[in-house]
């Protein structure tokens, strides 16, 4: 995979494989348009249904990030190591998907990724959990990469026009999608005092501020973060656990949404600036601000 890291291709992953992998079944994924991640339909559905956008993962400074969040769903790991956390080794599980939650007024809150639910040997429901997945929003153009590769697939392929190269958008990806979804839809888990868990790439988590942890006993939720790992023979990246960071759920979000305040003699500056302008550039007679806090 060096060869792609040193040149300026952007796509780790079309179709489920590696632009370096041209095994048959490879071929066939893209040949075809299939998703090999348990997508809902065997087709690749992302971004239009007839023209897919079949890219899983990104080059970000020399390494896989993940765009898709059906990326996540390889050999089901995440609900595996959700439903472990949630209930322990003995209990029975299953996951269900896309299910809609309600408010204390009847309106949607959102759709929850996965709600993983236990039940007894009579398949009586006795308890349930909820697991998240975020991939990561792109900035740039996609499109156009991958339209240029599927059209002339080979190893070698090289984007070369620097032209709105894709890169990984986290701050979006947190502030837009991720942040909100934990406030609204976690908030509504966590007054029922159900276990929450959320699945991530660690290079997200890691542009997050710094969470305060717990215990996994004490924890309300359970940050699962997961690398794309190489295997050389084989030409596949592996969806692998690298991390598990438990958190209490208040003390968490009120990090995430706390930010950390800036210097505020530069903040006067600014506004004194925009004063001045309004006033045409006179500055005042009296003292500014910054006068009477340096003083």
């Amino acid at each position: 995979m060096e060869k792609e890291r040193k040149n300026s291709n952007p796509l780790a992953e079309v179709f489920g494989f590696p632009i370096i992998n041209e095994t048959i079944k490879a071929k066939r994924y893209r040949d075809k348009k299939w998703c090999p991640f348990n997508n809902k339909a065997p087709n690749c559905t992302k971004d239009k249904a007839n023209d897919p956008l079949g890219v899983c993962s990104i080059f970000h400074n020399g390494k896989p990030v993940i765009t898709c969040p059906a990326r996540f769903r390889e050999e089901w790991l995440i609900v595996e190591n959700s439903a472990k956390f949630a209930f322990g080794e003995k209990t029975k599980w299953t996951s269900l998907s896309e299910i809609k939650l309600l408010d204390a007024k009847g309106q949607s809150a959102g759709n929850i990724d996965f709600v993983l639910v236990a039940y007894n040997e009579k398949g009586q429901l006795i308890d349930f959990a909820s697991l998240e997945v975020q991939g990561v929003y792109i900035s740039g153009n996609l499109r156009n990469p991958f339209d240029n590769y599927i059209n002339n697939p080979n190893s070698k392929f090289d984007w070369t026009t620097g032209y709105s190269t894709p890169k990984p958008d986290y701050l979006s990806s947190s502030r837009k999608r991720l942040i909100p979804q934990m406030l609204y839809k976690g908030g509504i888990f966590q007054t029922w005092k159900k276990k929450q868990t959320v699945a991530l790439q660690k290079s997200f988590f890691d542009t997050l501020p710094e969470l305060p942890t717990v215990t996994k006993e004490q924890a309300d939720i359970a940050w699962f973060l997961y690398d794309l790992v190489l295997d050389r023979s084989a030409k596949q990246y592996n969806l692998t656990l690298v991390e598990t960071v438990y958190t209490g759920f208040e003390s968490a979000l009120l990090k995430v949404t706390t930010s950390e305040p800036g210097n505020m003699e530069d903040f006067i500056h600014i506004l004194q600036n925009r004063l001045d302008e309004r006033l045409e550039g006179i500055p005042p007679d009296a003292p500014t601000l910054t006068d009477i806090i340096s003083s």
